[in-house]
């Protein structure tokens, strides 16, 4: 089986989308790899010449613990979520045509409103003299002394609620192309409604969790606002030095390497996935 080569119609209608990437996208993370291997000016500029001393400066033993950090609030977000997106997709696919729209309007009404009133109402709700603290010690779940903000399980909790909606719209799409007759199929063979749901339905919308899943990895491993603002200095994530060194040390170079660092930590994992599927394609073609 060979492949349909693209015909200069297709070209045509593709190149502005190609010269729009290469300009906002390839461009501008290729000018952050090559500041990182400049020195930094001491006026916060960029400095002349080329050196390795920034990317030996990353050594640092401080960085360890946030890019750990980062990893397993990333890792953790996105498992949540995941979790809290597959049946809701399901149970929206499956709902009534009317009940669909109203519960999609629910999911995207959170965009409707400022990032930061949304993050900030969190730090409010959050906050020690908050009604969800005293209802707390009402129920005698929590003590006077308990924090709830400033703590890597608050920086989870509104990164959840922050990226939830980025899993569920993926999977939703992928659920509403589902044939939920081999549902019943897989039923009436004997399969156990969660054996059918296990083994039928995630396969069938794998293409859309994988789409949820880079959807909130991604972004989870480049927060730095919800760290900065719910996390507390106990809660700092890579995003939160690239800010630091970018706004407050004014150490360009630095800030470049650990940004070139991030994103080579992002497109590695897709990449891998982007061969596993060539390699996959070209078996079922041979």
């Amino acid at each position: 089986m060979h492949l349909r080569k693209p015909s200069i119609t297709e070209w045509l209608i593709t190149l502005p989308s190609l010269i729009w990437l290469f300009i906002l996208f390839l461009i501008p993370t290729l000018i952050v790899f090559a500041i990182a291997f400049k020195p930094p000016d001491p006026w916060g500029g960029i400095g002349s010449g080329w050196t390795l001393d920034t990317l030996r400066s990353l050594a640092n033993p401080n960085y360890p613990p946030i890019v750990y950090r980062t990893i397993g609030l990333s890792i953790g977000t996105t498992v949540i979520c995941l979790s809290l997106a597959l049946p809701t997709g399901y149970a929206i696919a499956r709902a009534p045509a009317k009940w669909r729209r109203i519960l999609l309007l629910l999911i995207v009404i959170p965009f409707w409103t400022s990032f930061l009133i949304r993050i900030f109402a969190w730090k409010v709700l959050l906050h020690p003299d908050g009604h969800l603290k005293q209802f707390l010690v009402f129920l005698r779940l929590a003590d006077e002394q308990s924090m709830l903000l400033y703590r890597p399980e608050a920086v989870l909790l509104v990164m959840v609620y922050t990226l939830l909606p980025f899993a569920v719209l993926p999977l939703y799409a992928a659920s509403e192309k589902f044939d939920f007759r081999l549902l019943e199929a897989a039923r009436d063979l004997g399969a156990t409604p969660w054996r059918a749901f296990r083994e039928v339905f995630i396969p069938g919308v794998r293409r859309g969790l994988l789409t949820a899943v880079l959807m909130v990895f991604i972004p989870a491993l480049g927060s730095y606002i919800i760290p900065d603002l719910v996390g507390g200095p106990r809660s700092e994530m890579v995003g939160n030095k690239i800010a630091q060194r970018t706004f407050v040390d004014r150490n360009l170079p630095h800030a470049s390497a650990l940004s070139a660092g991030l994103t080579l930590a992002v497109m590695a994992p897709m990449l891998v996935v982007l061969m596993l599927q060539g390699r996959r394609r070209d078996a079922l073609e041979t």
